[in-house]
Formats: structure tokens, C-alpha cells, sequence
């Protein structure tokens, strides 16, 4: 039975050699800890993320970072190298493909062969673990800027073993973030294992006196996750991974859209996340955030598009997030070309210098959404930890069981799947059915007296119809799906 538990060394020790030993690496060299260490130690001062976040968050900078990634070593590093340069990243990923990503190494390997045959990439991202730490250091020492590896896998251990052993100081992911948006059948117990696993190796190289940042994966679906729902995630992974040593977390989350809602759901993230971690003990975490441009559908229109990415660009400055996943003018037609995505970047960072020295003024609206937020993630994390008789890892499996935690839209059968959100008049997201949330009567009324006004403006009736309106609506041009229904009358 999994537990939120600093894993033994000794038990970790035994694990990390069975993770190294028995899974294919695609190279011969070994992971060998102190040579890793070492290699870590070296990492000049301007390419270590951790620290580039430790400054970014010392001058109020808000960071950006864009989404990228190809099959082959040198054309991987000519693509970030781009975006380095012409695209003005100030962070730079190592996007991983999706073989790697399921542990499908063969698959991965075929890939890459039939990408040098055909001489472009086969591939939706890098594959880490066959290119072996050889392969990632090559791109490390290419690159003038901090790179983070970014991915969406359920079973990281063995490619975060290579990320770190080649001198990556970043590494994203999560037990609940990698699994339940992304996978269907996986339990949680599993993932939460592995990455404790990986959290461990993290702490095993603070120890060694190495800061690497980890980062959960803040958006989970991407569509319409109210605040607290990955609010609620986010911390519990932090906690997580505070109790296996990390001591550099950045906790993420997606643009809803409303500019009030998203500024006070940055604002609440950082504060609510500290306030947990120091609660459970876990005092000397240094916390930073990060703002994931829209992550639902976008026009085809590239100057609409544009549009959306520079007013993601305005709430993540004014919000005061650390750092912002970039979109690029080409998110409705797939993969973007390295140089629409330096475009995206481009006008990120031109919005984010404009407003470095403005801020938003607090107002009673945004007061009142902060406290809502508060609200509800206290219920949440309290109602967690009751399940799981006061453990947090316990406590997430149990509550999805029972629906006490519950993300919309998420494909996996561990997920109850019985809330749907839609938004109210203003285009704040709000809970249209609560499942089994743990929510008191004054919060299910607020969300139900939101939803009550806009049926009411709108002459139709409160249901999942709202929903599906609003999940098309920014990929026409409108944040509330109730333009929707008009064109279609018309």
C-alpha cells in the first residue's frame, strides 16, 4: 500500500538498480549517481532552470517558454537553438514523443531510424531514454539556455534517471497529473509510486547539495477545470514531493479565461501551496508558479490566435506568474513549425516587458473570487486527507474512488467523471453538477445562483448543453458559449 512516506534509502537504492539494470536504455553507459553528480555540479549558473526561477522570481520577471520537440539529436538541437534565438525564449523544453512516453522504447527506436531515413521526424517530441545520456547531454551542452523536460508520462523513473544524469535540472510531471488526463486504465497507487520514485532521486540529488526543480502538470484536461480542482492537484503533489526532499516546486495552471478568475487563481496558487507546505512540515520549499497559455481549441485564423496568446500573456504578467507556457498561431492545425512557434514566443515576451511594471488593482470582485478559491480548496484538501485517514497518498486514491476528487473530462476509469462545469454570465468557470464534491451548501448556492443568471439573460435553461457551448466558444471567438446559441438561431 503506497503512503506518503520518505521512501527508505535503502529501498530506493534497491529499486533505482532493478529501474537501471532490467529496462532497455539504448545506450551502454551507466547512470552512475556520483558521475551524474558531478555532471550536475558543472551545469553553468545561466542554464540551471532551478536557479534561473530563483532569479526570475527575485526580479518579478514572468519567464517565457514554449512546447517542443523532434526525433533526432542534431535537428532537436537546431529547433531549440532557433527558439533560443529567434523566438526569445528565456526557458526552453525537451518535449518527449509519445512512445517514449508509454515506455514503448522499440517503437521509439523504429522511429528514429525511419526518421533519419526519411530525413524529418517521425516523432511528436524527443526520445529521451533511446537517445540515452550520451544523446541528452549532446543537447545540454548545445543550448545556451535552461531546458526542462515536458512529457505526460504515467512511468517517468527511468527517463527522468537520464534527464538528470545528463545535466537536466528540470523535470515535469506528477502521479495525478500524468495519469488520470492522460491515460485510461493505469491506477493510481501505480503512478503515485513511480513518481515517488522519481521525486526521491530528486531529493537523493538535494542531498547531494544539487536543486532540481519539479514542476506538476497544472492544467490537467485543459477544459474548463475550475481553479480549485487543479489548485487541489497541484498542492497535493507538492506535498508529495516535498515529503521525498524536493525543494524546488513549481505549481502550474491553465487560462480559464476570465481575466478576474485567472489573476485570483495565480494569486491563490502560490500563497495556498506555501501555506500547505509549511503546515505538513516541509518549511524550505521554494515555490514558484507557472501560467499555461489556453489550452482548448484556437481559431485557424493566426491573427486571432495571436490574439489569445498576447491576452494569455497579459493575465500571466499581472498575475505574477514565474514563468508561461507559450502557444504558438498554428495550435488549431497540430505541431506548429519552429517558426510559428517563435512567433508565439515573440509576442509572449513583448506583452510580458510592456506590463513588467504594472500591476492590477485589487477590487472586490477579485477579493471575492480569491476567498471562493480558498474555500473550496480547503474542502478539498481537508476531505482528501479525511479519506485517507490523514495520508495524502492514501487519501488521492480514495477520493477519486468516491468522487470526492474529480476532473472533468478526464479518459481514466480511476476518475468518477460526475461533475461538469460550464461558465456564468462574465465566462467565470463555475460547477453545473457537483458529483460528489465536498462543498457546503453557500458554495454549491453561488455557483447555482451564477449559472441561474446567465440562463436567465440568455432565455434558456440551466444544462450540459451550456457546457458544450462553452468549450467550442474560444475557437470562434467568444469566451461564453451563449453567442453561440444566437448565431445558430440567426
Amino acid at each position: 500500500m503506497v503512503k506518503n512516506k520518505k521512501i527508505p534509502l535503502e529501498t530506493f537504492l534497491e529499486t533505482r538498480e532493478r529501474v537501471l539494470t532490467h529496462w532497455h536504455t539504448g545506450s551502454d553507459e551507466a547512470l552512475d549517481f556520483e558521475h551524474a553528480v558531478e555532471r550536475l555540479k558543472s551545469v553553468p549558473e545561466e542554464k540551471d532552470l532551478a536557479k534561473k526561477l530563483r532569479w526570475a522570481k527575485e526580479e518579478g520577471k514572468t519567464l517565457t517558454q514554449p512546447r517542443a520537440g523532434v526525433a533526432l539529436i542534431d535537428d532537436h538541437i537546431e529547433l531549440l537553438d532557433y527558439l533560443s534565438k529567434e523566438g526569445e525564449a528565456d526557458l526552453l523544453p525537451t518535449t518527449i514523443d509519445s512512445y517514449t512516453r508509454q515506455n514503448r522504447y522499440s517503437n521509439a527506436e523504429d522511429a528514429i531510424k525511419e526518421s533519419k531515413k526519411k530525413k524529418r521526424s517521425l516523432l511528436n517530441g524527443f526520445p529521451a531514454v533511446n537517445h540515452g545520456v550520451k544523446g541528452c547531454m549532446k543537447v545540454q551542452d548545445a543550448i545556451d539556455k535552461p531546458i526542462q523536460a515536458r512529457h505526460g508520462t504515467p512511468d517517468g523513473r527511468l527517463l527522468s534517471e537520464i534527464i538528470h544524469a545528463s545535466g537536466g535540472t528540470s523535470n515535469e510531471g506528477g502521479g495525478i497529473s500524468y495519469n488520470l488526463p492522460y491515460a485510461k486504465s493505469i491506477s493510481l497507487e501505480d503512478t503515485i509510486r513511480y513518481w515517488q520514485y522519481v521525486d526521491r532521486l530528486v531529493g537523493y540529488y538535494a542531498e547531494a547539495g544539487i536543486e532540481i526543480n519539479r514542476e506538476p502538470f497544472g492544467p490537467l484536461t485543459g477544459t474548463l477545470v475550475p481553479p480549485s480542482i487543479s489548485h487541489t492537484i497541484a498542492i497535493i503533489e507538492a506535498l508529495l514531493a516535498a515529503e521525498q526532499g524536493v525543494k524546488n516546486i513549481t505549481v502550474g495552471y491553465g487560462q480559464c479565461g476570465n481575466v478576474v478568475q485567472d489573476i485570483a487563481a495565480l494569486e491563490t496558487l502560490e500563497t495556498l501551496t506555501n501555506y500547505y507546505l509549511k503546515l505538513f512540515g516541509h518549511e524550505d520549499v521554494f515555490v514558484t508558479t507557472v501560467f499555461h497559455q489556453w489550452m482548448g481549441g484556437f481559431p485557424s485564423d493566426e491573427s486571432k490566435a495571436m490574439g489569445i496568446i498576447s491576452l494569455a500573456s497579459t493575465v500571466a504578467t499581472l498575475g505574477n506568474a514565474t514563468k508561461m507556457i507559450t502557444k504558438s498561431p498554428h495550435e488549431s492545425a497540430g505541431i506548429p513549425t519552429k517558426e510559428a512557434n517563435a512567433e508565439g514566443l515573440k509576442a509572449s515576451k513583448i506583452v510580458t516587458g510592456l506590463l513588467e511594471e504594472q500591476t492590477f488593482a485589487h477590487s472586490r470582485p477579485l477579493e471575492r473570487e480569491k476567498e471562493l478559491i480558498k474555500k473550496e480548496v480547503n474542502a478539498l484538501l481537508y476531505a482528501t486527507l479525511n479519506v485517507g485517514k490523514g495520508d495524502f497518498a492514501q487519501g488521492v486514491i480514495e477520493a477519486f474512488k468516491q468522487g470526492v476528487l474529480d476532473i472533468p473530462f478526464a479518459p481514466s476509469e480511476r476518475n468518477m467523471g460526475k461533475i461538469l462545469p460550464a461558465r456564468d454570465e462574465e465566462g467565470h468557470i463555475r460547477i453545473l453538477e457537483f458529483g460528489n464534491l465536498p462543498f457546503d451548501d453557500h458554495i454549491k448556492s453561488y455557483h447555482e445562483r451564477a449559472l441561474k443568471r446567465r440562463a436567465r439573460k440568455e432565455g434558456r435553461d440551466v444544462s450540459f448543453q451550456m457546457t458544450i457551448d462553452d468549450i467550442y466558444a474560444v475557437s470562434r471567438g467568444k469566451l461564453v458559449g451563449h453567442t453561440l446559441k444566437k448565431e445558430q438561431t440567426t
